[in-house]
């Protein structure tokens, strides 16, 4: 997991696989393989990039 997390950069918006009540959410850091998100509908959370692969969004569509 830690592979596919390690591309993501300030700013990429992405989607977390197990909640997606939380919307989409904007990468903040990713730093030693812990990634803040900024989610539209959970707010700011660390992802333990090593537990959790976060998705990519390309096309936001709006």
């Amino acid at each position: 997991m830690d592979e596919m997390n390690a591309m993501l950069e300030p700013g990429m918006i992405v989607r977390h696989p197990d909640c997606p009540e939380w919307g989409l959410g904007q990468v903040q850091s990713n730093i030693g393989g812990r990634i803040t998100v900024n989610f539209r509908e959970a707010g700011k959370k660390v992802i333990e990039g090593s537990h959790v692969c976060l998705l990519p969004v390309f096309d936001v569509g709006q």
